[in-house]
C-alpha cells in the first residue's frame, strides 16, 4: 500500500495528527487566557506586583549601625538645604568615611592582611543610574568617587588602580588612610597570627533616603572585612547585593558578611519581595531565611538588611545576635536595636 506524504516527507495521517494536537493546544491556551484575564492589561495580576502609594512631604533617612546617627544628621541637613535624595545619601555616607574612629569605613578603617586600607562603595539614584568603586586605595571618600563614576562616565564600576587614577583626575587627593591606631591593631593581629573569621569587623555604613518628593536613593561604603586577603571585594560596591534602589517600589541595603550577600543578590531580593507585596521587614527576613537555609539553619556569621518602601514604611532584620539602625524622620534621629531571627 502506497503511503501518501506531504512536502516534508511526513505521512499525511501523521501531519493531520500533529495539526490536530497543535490546534487543540492553541485553543486551550486561548481559552485559558480569556478565562484568566491574563494579558497585556493585567501584568500586576500575573506577577503579583503591588501598586504602592508614594510617601511625599515626609522625608526620612535610614542608616546602618551607630555611625548612622551622624550620617543621618548630615543627610538631613542636605535635605533641608533643598538637595535631593541622592545628594543626601552621599553627604551622609561621607561622615563615617572621614571619621578615624569608625574602623570599618574609610579613613582609619582596619586594613587587609598586608596592611593596606582598601575601600568599596556604591551609589544608586532614583532614576536607576548607579556608580561604584572597588579595591580603591588612598582616597578618603570612595562614595563620592562612585558618584563621579555615575555622573561623569558611561560606566557603573571602576576598580583598583584605574579607580584611583580616575579619582585623581576628578580632583580627589591621595592620602594615607592607615592611622596609628589601625596600624597598631593590624600589627597586633599579625603577631598573634589569627585566622580571618566572619566576625572580624566589617560594619558597612549604608544610607537610604526618601526626600520630600518621594524619590529614593542610597549609598553604601566600607573598608570591608578586617585583615582580608589583599584584593578582596565584598558586596558593598555591587549593585543588587550591597544596595539596590527601584523608585517605583523601594530601596534596600546590606551590612555583614558580603560574600553571602553577593551569593543571594540580597538587596535586590528585598526590593523584589516588596514588589510582590511583602512588608519591608518581612522582605528583609525572607531574604535572610534563604541564607540561613543554605547553611542548614546554623550560619556562623551576621547579615542585616534595611529597607524603605515607596510609601515610607521601613523594615530591618538581622540573622542573629543583634543589629542597630538609625532612623531620622519628623525632626528626630534615633538609634534602634533589633534581635536576630534565629
Amino acid at each position: 500500500m502506497e503511503i501518501i506524504r506531504d512536502q516534508h516527507g511526513i505521512p499525511i495521517s501523521r501531519t493531520h495528527d500533529l495539526w490536530w494536537n497543535y490546534s487543540s493546544l492553541d485553543m486551550k491556551r486561548r481559552t485559558f487566557l480569556k478565562n484568566s484575564t491574563i494579558g497585556l492589561a493585567a501584568p500586576a495580576a500575573l506577577f503579583g506586583e503591588q501598586q504602592i502609594q508614594t510617601n511625599k512631604n515626609n522625608p526620612l533617612i535610614l542608616s546602618t549601625w551607630k555611625h548612622g546617627l551622624p550620617a543621618n544628621e548630615a543627610a538631613w541637613k542636605s535635605l533641608q538645604n533643598g538637595r535631593n535624595a541622592m545628594d543626601a545619601a552621599e553627604a551622609g555616607a561621607r561622615i563615617p568615611e572621614a571619621d578615624p574612629t569608625s574602623t570599618s569605613v574609610g579613613f582609619g578603617g582596619l586594613p587587609d592582611e598586608k596592611g593596606n586600607v582598601t575601600l568599596d562603595a556604591c551609589v544608586m539614584h532614583s532614576n536607576g543610574n548607579a556608580g561604584s568603586v572597588a579595591f580603591l586605595q588612598n582616597i578618603k571618600h570612595p562614595v563620592s568617587v562612585a558618584r563621579k563614576v555615575m555622573d561623569e562616565t558611561k560606566h557603573v564600576m571602576l576598580v583598583g588602580e584605574g579607580a584611583k587614577q580616575f579619582a585623581i583626575e576628578q580632583g580627589f587627593k591621595e592620602m594615607n588612610l592607615l592611622t596609628k591606631e589601625s596600624r597598631k591593631a593590624w600589627e597586633e593581629w599579625k603577631k598573634k597570627q589569627h585566622k580571618m573569621t566572619p566576625h572580624d569587623t566589617h560594619d558597612t555604613i549604608s544610607v537610604l533616603v526618601q526626600d520630600k518628593t518621594g524619590d529614593l536613593a542610597g549609598a553604601c561604603t566600607t573598608s570591608g572585612w578586617a585583615y582580608k586577603l589583599h584584593g578582596r571585594v565584598g558586596d558593598s560596591p555591587i549593585i543588587g547585593a550591597g544596595l539596590f534602589v527601584d523608585n517605583e517600589v523601594g530601596c534596600a541595603a546590606a551590612t555583614g558578611l558580603g560574600e553571602e550577600v553577593i551569593k543571594t543578590t540580597g538587596s535586590f531580593l528585598v526590593v523584589e519581595l516588596m514588589r510582590q507585596g511583602y512588608d519591608p521587614t518581612k522582605a528583609c527576613e525572607e531574604a535572610l531565611l534563604r541564607v540561613i537555609k543554605r547553611h542548614n539553619g546554623n550560619p556562623d556569621f551576621q547579615i542585616a538588611y534595611i529597607a524603605i518602601r515607596k510609601d515610607g514604611k521601613i523594615g530591618s532584620a538581622c540573622i542573629q545576635w543583634s543589629f542597630e539602625y538609625a532612623l531620622a524622620q519628623k525632626g528626630e534621629n534615633k538609634l534602634y536595636k533589633i534581635k536576630g531571627i534565629i
